[in-house]
């Protein structure tokens, strides 16, 4: 399987790099397109690759590892509108109180449908809670100067809630048995909420401002950074290594650093200092984007591969139909009040909850962690059929929805509300 695995890899790399142009040009998300492969790949279609979720769980979850780090890294570094709680207001709510409301949507729904007992219903609310920044690319920022409110607030939101999942996550685990979280939850609240999360952004921040002063430094003295690529993957590997050595969240760390980087740049410019700081050159934020596609490619391909491995009755195809039409846009409504955002904005929002590469991930590491049997069978079922109609709806609806944003707010600049 492995020898398979290179060459249809190889295969679909080089057929990207040749095809690429005309990808864009297309009215579908490339997320989509490597879905249909990954499927046609699988046995699904030609059966050239044999891929079992539940079978593949322990690379699986190292593989997601990767690509959420250098996603949220990569997605850090493209958020340069200055903190403020104003500009700040909607992805912060969406990822704190839009993650509670999402995760007890999902449970409930769960409750409805899925034969699971309830600890795991609140463990598959978790896995689905986060959005992924990524797998939708019309919706994200397109450049690090862009400054559109819808834009932002999606892509900040998916790169905070990546990993505001953990708390949610763990805290089923510890209900089921798999994780100590003290009487009545005080070590939970204690030490994987407040510990983790706030530790893990200041974390974060602290070493991404701090290698951004440095590669600066470095620059002012007249010595150049020529190997900025090592940059990106050596900050990622020092900041998730020592949240992980201090029990914080690495996946916060790592986005907040990214976001340091960027700070950093912005601090330089204000200044107006004679030389640009190499750490946020275009030829690194290009590298990072380069690696953050390739990841995304290698999971959507697993995950249309898997598909037929994947238990498609009806309650399941049902339970992933609800949480894109219900869970989604009732976390949007409770928690984004239009002072904060206009309509045509909000209902945006509210429809593009798109579920990724960050599920695969919490899947794969509370299967880790001991839950087998039906229970991990019918959350892999209801996580990868979740996943698959997201991308599925979202890869066709983001090119014309997104389009006709820009038109109304072309049209009517007082819509936008940034």
């Amino acid at each position: 399987m492995h020898i398979a695995w290179f060459v249809l890899v190889g295969v679909v790399l080089i057929a990207m790099a040749f095809s690429s142009h005309l990808v864009k040009r297309l009215p579908l998300s490339p997320a989509l397109l490597y879905l249909g492969v990954g499927a046609l790949i699988g046995p699904l279609g030609a059966g050239l690759l044999d891929l079992s979720p539940q079978d593949s769980m322990p690379w699986l979850e190292l593989l997601t590892e990767v690509a959420v780090l250098i996603t949220l890294f990569t997605v850090g570094m493209r958020l340069r509108v200055p903190f403020s709680w104003s500009a700040w207001a909607v992805p912060l709510r969406l990822a704190t109180a839009g993650m509670v409301v999402t995760t007890a949507s999902i449970a409930l729904i769960g409750w409805l449908l899925l034969d699971l007992p309830w600890p795991a219903l609140l463990l598959l609310g978790a896995i689905l809670s986060p959005t992924d920044p990524v797998l939708a690319s019309e919706v994200q920022i397109r450049h690090p100067d862009d400054r559109d409110g819808l834009r932002f607030s999606l892509t900040a939101e998916g790169g905070l809630n990546d990993g505001m999942a953990f708390p949610g996550v763990m805290l089923a685990l510890g209900l089921m048995g798999l994780h100590e979280i003290g009487d009545l939850g005080w070590r939970w609240l204690a030490v994987d909420v407040v510990w983790a999360v706030s530790c893990g952004l200041l974390l974060g921040w602290l070493c991404g401002h701090a290698v951004g002063r440095s590669v600066h430094a470095l620059r002012q003295s007249g010595h150049p950074l020529e190997a900025e690529e090592f940059l990106a993957f050596g900050v990622i590997a020092l900041v998730y290594g020592a949240a992980l050595l201090v029990h914080a969240y690495g996946f916060l760390a790592v986005f907040a650093a990214g976001a340091a980087l960027a700070y950093s740049e912005r601090s330089l410019r204000a200044d107006k200092t004679p030389h640009q700081d190499g750490a946020h050159s275009s030829r690194l934020i290009h590298f990072s984007a380069q690696s953050e596609h390739l990841a995304e490619v290698a999971i959507v391909l697993v995950i249309g591969a898997s598909l037929a491995s994947v238990d498609w009755d009806w309650a399941t195809v049902l339970f992933a139909l609800l949480v894109m039409l219900v869970a989604r846009p009732v976390s949007v409504l409770a928690t984004v009040p239009l002072r904060l955002m206009a309509h045509p904005q909000r209902r945006l929002v509210a429809w593009f909850g798109i579920r990724g590469v960050g599920s695969v991930y919490y899947l794969a590491y509370a299967i880790n962690h001991g839950i087998d049997g039906t229970v991990a069978r019918t959350l892999t079922s209801a996580v990868m059929i979740a996943i698959f109609m997201s991308i599925v709806a979202h890869g066709i609806t983001a090119t014309p929805l997104m389009g006709r944003y820009m038109k109304l707010k072309r049209r009517r600049p007082s819509a936008e509300r940034s």
